[in-house]
């Protein structure tokens, strides 16, 4: 089975007027995904932010959880984040994975958008089960989601998630655990 990693773009990303911003990391999200890559067996979950003062942020959180009275209160939050790192740029995410893995990620691009080329959850998951020669790297991203040059940019795109109407805007930390539900649940 190929290792999988999951990271949460910050910036660049678009905000609800299409303008390219960087977004706020927030309690939510590391909470949230951080347990749910721990359930789906994701070897790391990456926080990307280029801001210093987020990152700062980030690590204050998690520290409180990881280290002293919240360790100890709630040893399965110490367990969720121990599989999280915080990096600058997506470009120190793949060196990262490469240097572990030998070599760099298949990067997965995902979107509430369509894109022609866009795969199917079980043409991903049958792939991850039987390839274990590169690691595989889900790209999220926050606000109104990652630049469309990014995303086809990608090695691969992966359909969007949709429900039975019209409405599409979930959360990402609920789109993270659909897709990994999908793709490594049960």
């Amino acid at each position: 089975m190929a290792e999988l990693y999951v990271a949460l773009i910050h910036a660049p990303v678009y905000n609800k007027h299409g303008q390219v911003v960087a977004t706020s990391i927030t309690n939510l999200d590391i909470h949230d995904i951080a347990r749910a890559c721990t359930t789906y067996a994701v070897k790391r979950y990456y926080l990307v932010h280029p801001a210093e003062a987020q990152r700062a942020l980030a690590r204050r959180i998690m520290g409180f959880w990881q280290e002293g009275y919240g360790a100890t209160y709630n040893p399965d939050r110490k367990e969720a984040f121990s599989r999280v790192s915080l990096s600058s740029s997506l470009a120190e995410v793949k060196g990262e994975i490469a240097a572990e893995c030998g070599a760099f990620p298949v990067c997965i691009a995902t979107d509430a958008r369509q894109y022609p080329t866009a795969i199917s959850y079980a043409w991903l998951r049958a792939r991850l089960e039987n390839d274990d020669a590169r690691p595989y790297l889900l790209l999220f991203g926050t606000g109104w989601g990652l630049l469309e040059q990014d995303v086809r940019q990608a090695d691969l795109i992966l359909a969007p998630v949709y429900g039975p109407g019209e409405y599409n805007h979930l959360s990402v930390r609920s789109a993270v655990s659909i897709i990994l539900d999908r793709l490594r649940g049960r």
